[in-house]
């Protein structure tokens, strides 16, 4: 018997409609785009290309993962970019991470651990929905203030899919209540990476053209310092926007009592369960703890830290003498699509980058006629801000922070505080499965769920983000300065 979906004739159709539009697209982008900006077709035919994905990726006619592949298949017969630059994404450092840490978790659900995992945050946090979206999300951007918030999304996001699991919600895409929770878990990683220098890759970045531009050392401090009123409207602002999203008194169902019966009702841990907690912890920690050993072990990097524990969960023997977890059970666990979905995020990135259509963005903000003031701050924040969308924060802000700089030395200004405004931007987004926020996607979240929250969501803080940020500019000395 099929166990295929059977679609109605409505249904049949608009798929249909759905695929050709796709193509449509990019097929519009790469003929009708304006040659006095983009002028190669390869840059053209980069900003298609991300227009066929997001429309295959929210309207999903096809695999989200198989979406994720046209980078391959469109750069070998358009010949955008070297297509080495392209295959090296589908096997990035970040998809080894996430590959180690699916292999680690699905040793969980073999040996029981998800439940315990799960019922016991349940028991200490509560059913409520409201207060799971603030918990995840407060924790998620305090670990990222300090950590990459890509290794933070991919280390916690698991533990948020167990404990749904646990209460019955086994399909993320289906369940209102289970998007909204590892929707949370990215925008959260995502917030929260702007707090320090140490949140991602693209902070560095940003740190490199600040000492480059001065010629002093960045303290580390100082970002914090110049960056805490930017961070607090943000949190609030998003979490308060998240809880509106959720109906008063949702729950994941059950009660706080329950959940503390059910957790002590398990007893002791197993042999088995206590391997897959510490393979997973010893991951976490030595990811988050690099720095202490990078001069003994620079080769060891989150990435491989844990492939190289996942490879050790197929070697933990049971008490019977049985191997904890075999591959045949762990391929059937691993979230596949979460791998390519990333890898697809990234080589579109590359496209972008790679062909001149980002600095073409750039070249176009410039021609705006910008003066320093509040539209300058507004364009600044809005361009960033989905560029980010379109591709990686790190490449954004290679590609952005020269250009503005570039463009307020331009017009006779100190350009610093316009760099700490390009931050926001290269920081967070919203919409698209692109970044960290493929992670979530990949467990199941459906990116046309990500799309309409999102679209709310990026409207709002680009909004904030610009009147307080111009303020800062305006009014506030230290956000001049390094």
């Amino acid at each position: 018997m099929s166990l295929q979906k059977t679609y109605t004739q409505r249904e049949v159709t608009m798929r249909i409609v759905h695929l050709l539009v796709g193509p449509l697209l990019f097929f519009l982008c790469y003929t009708l785009l304006p040659t006095s900006f983009f002028e190669t077709a390869a840059a053209r035919g980069a900003i298609g290309t991300i227009a066929w994905m997001a429309y295959w990726w929210v309207t999903g006619p096809i695999d989200f993962a198989v979406t994720a592949l046209l980078p391959i298949t469109l750069n070998a017969i358009f010949m955008m970019c070297d297509m080495s630059l392209i295959i090296a994404n589908y096997a990035n450092e970040t998809i080894m991470l996430l590959l180690g840490a699916s292999l680690i978790t699905a040793a969980w659900e073999v040996s029981g651990l998800d439940k315990r995992i799960a019922s016991m945050f349940l028991m200490l946090i509560g059913n409520s929905l409201r207060g799971q979206i603030a918990f995840w999300f407060i924790l998620t951007a305090v670990l990222s203030a300090v950590l990459p918030n890509a290794v933070v999304c991919a280390a916690i996001t698991p533990i948020a899919v167990s404990m749904l699991k646990y209460v019955g919600i086994t399909d993320i895409a289906e369940s209102r209540t289970g998007s909204m929770i590892l929707m949370t878990i990215a925008y959260g990683a995502g917030v929260g990476g702007m707090a320090t220098p140490l949140g991602g890759a693209m902070n560095l970045v940003t740190v490199q053209y600040l000492q480059d531009l001065t010629g002093e050392e960045f303290i580390y401090m100082h970002w914090v310092v110049r960056f805490l009123p930017l961070m607090i409207i943000l949190v609030v602002s998003n979490i308060i926007y998240l809880l509106l999203c959720c109906k008063k008194g949702e729950s994941l169902g059950g009660s706080r009592d329950y959940f503390a019966e059910k957790y002590k009702s398990m007893g002791k841990m197993s042999f088995e369960e206590k391997w897959a907690l510490a393979l997973f912890v010893v991951a976490t920690v030595l990811a988050f703890t690099r720095q202490f050993y990078q001069t003994l072990l620079p080769g060891l990097k989150p990435a491989y830290v844990f492939i190289t524990c996942a490879i050790l969960a197929f070697v933990v023997m049971r008490r019977d003498g049985t191997r904890l977890i075999r591959w045949k059970s762990a391929e059937k666990k691993v979230i596949w699509d979460l791998l390519y979905i990333f890898a697809g995020g990234l080589a579109a990135g590359t496209l972008i980058n790679e062909t001149g259509a980002a600095a073409a963005i750039g070249a176009a903000m410039d021609s705006i006629g910008l003066n320093g003031g509040f539209m300058t701050v507004l364009v600044i924040v809005t361009v960033t801000l989905l560029m980010s969308d379109m591709t990686s924060n790190t490449a954004t802000a290679a590609v952005a922070m020269p250009i503005v700089i570039s463009i307020v030395s331009g017009i006779g200004l100190n350009p610093i505080p316009y760099i700490y405004v390009a931050t926001i931007g290269v920081n967070i987004s919203y919409m698209l499965p692109t970044s960290i926020r493929a992670i979530p996607v990949g467990y199941g979240l459906e990116p046309k769920f990500m799309l309409k929250k999102g679209v709310g969501m990026t409207i709002m803080v680009i909004l904030l983000m610009s009147v307080a940020s111009w303020l800062c500019v305006e009014y506030w000395p230290a956000f001049s300065t390094i």
